[in-house]
This record gives C-alpha cells, structure tokens and sequence, in this order.
C-alpha cells in the first residue's frame, strides 16, 4: 500500500429502522465492530470511528482504532455521509490520502473485498472506487413519469427487448468505498468523479436496515 491510508467508520446512534443498530451485538460482537476488524484484517494501519454514541467512545479498542466524537449537527437522519466524511477531513486530517469508508451496515463484507478495492484503486485512474452486487437488468425497461410521457432511463430499445436480452447491471452494496481524499477534498462531493467498482457477491451485500436484515446477517455468520 503505496498511499497514507485509513479506514473511516461512521457509526451513528440514532436510528430509526433499528433503534441501537450500531451496538447492537450480530453473532456476540457489536455491529461496528466487525467494519473495524474486517479494515484491521486487510492491513489497514490506521481505523477512525466517527460516532456520538458514548459506548463506543469510552470501548477498549484495538491498537490503531481511535473513536472521535461527532458533533450532533452531523449525526442527524437527515445528515448526508458527504457531510461526515468532509467534516472528518477538514477537522482531522491535514494530508491528502485514501480513505476507506466501511459502514457498519455492511457487516458480511471481507478483508479480501477490501483487499479488491484497494488493489483496483491502485491501479491508477479511479478518484473513487466501490462495492457493487449484480442486480435485476429488468430495471433498464423502466422509465421517468413526466406528465402523461414516458421518459426510459436509458435506451429507448431497453424498454422493448427480453429481459434475457439486456445487459448485466450492478447496484452498490454499500460494504466498501476507496476515497482519493485530495479530490474529495477539492470537489465536495462524491459523484462527478472517475468512479471504478468491483463486485461483491450477494451473499456478502446485505446491508442492514431492519431487524430481519439483521437477523439475516445473524445467520449467514452462524454458518449451516
């Protein structure tokens, strides 16, 4: 790892699908720390947390695992992660690097998904790189109501071919993000970028929302 890389974990205290989600413990340990084992499996040296929730905060953690306290006007429902990842940057790190952003809610994700990540980025040519899972190629039929028109999202010939004729399309999973920093940091946004993805299998893509998410993930970690 040739860059000044850090894994960013935002866990949050107040949701709504899942009251408590973040300390909530998955298979005995609790859901935010998985993000930071897996970020510590895959060589990452350096793992922030970002959080409001005073479990975390005052937890014994790992050598190389620091929790920093977010302010509460960057921990509402209505906060975009843009929000929390510039504050972090602006507030914390004075150097441009790598950002690694795993959030909690993807806790089936593996060292190795990181690894892939990181070893995409490093190929040069991506400011952005992410987790991305298979998904229905039925959605390219669909289109944009305007008025009483039909507007495809994409090609107008989509909408009329078979399913079985349409090209693959994937959707993020949420599990991993490689951040360029410098260009975050000019561009304040993440889209508008080179963006590069890599898949993930479903089976490692849930991302946690609700108590049967979490239920799901529970079993998937118990094994057969």
């Amino acid at each position: 790892m040739g860059h000044d890389i850090f894994a960013f974990v935002p866990a949050r205290g107040g949701s709504k699908g899942l009251p408590g989600k973040c300390v909530r413990p998955l298979n005995g340990v609790p859901l935010y720390l998985h993000s930071v084992t897996h970020a510590v499996q895959a060589g990452i040296g350096r793992v922030v947390i970002s959080t409001d929730i005073r479990a975390i905060l005052e937890a014994d953690l790992p050598q190389g695992v620091t929790a920093l306290p977010r302010p509460a006007e960057f921990a509402r429902d209505t906060t975009p992660m843009i929000d929390v990842l510039l504050h972090h940057l602006d507030t914390h790190e004075p150097a441009d690097g790598v950002m690694v952003l795993l959030q909690p809610t993807s806790p089936l994700r593996q060292a190795e998904d990181i690894a892939a990540g990181l070893a995409l980025f490093d190929k040069g040519g991506f400011d952005l790189v992410m987790s991305v899972r298979e998904a229905d190629r039925g959605v390219l039929k669909w289109g944009l109501l305007e008025g009483d028109t039909f507007q495809p999202l994409n090609s107008p010939s989509f909408t009329f071919s078979n399913r079985q004729a349409l090209p693959p399309i994937v959707r993020p999973n949420g599990a991993v993000y490689v951040i360029n920093t410098g260009w975050l940091r000019r561009h304040r946004q993440l889209h508008g970028g080179r963006i590069g993805c890599f898949a993930m299998p479903e089976a490692r893509s849930i991302d946690i929302d609700t108590l049967a998410d979490f239920e799901r993930c529970a079993a998937a970690l118990s094994g057969p």
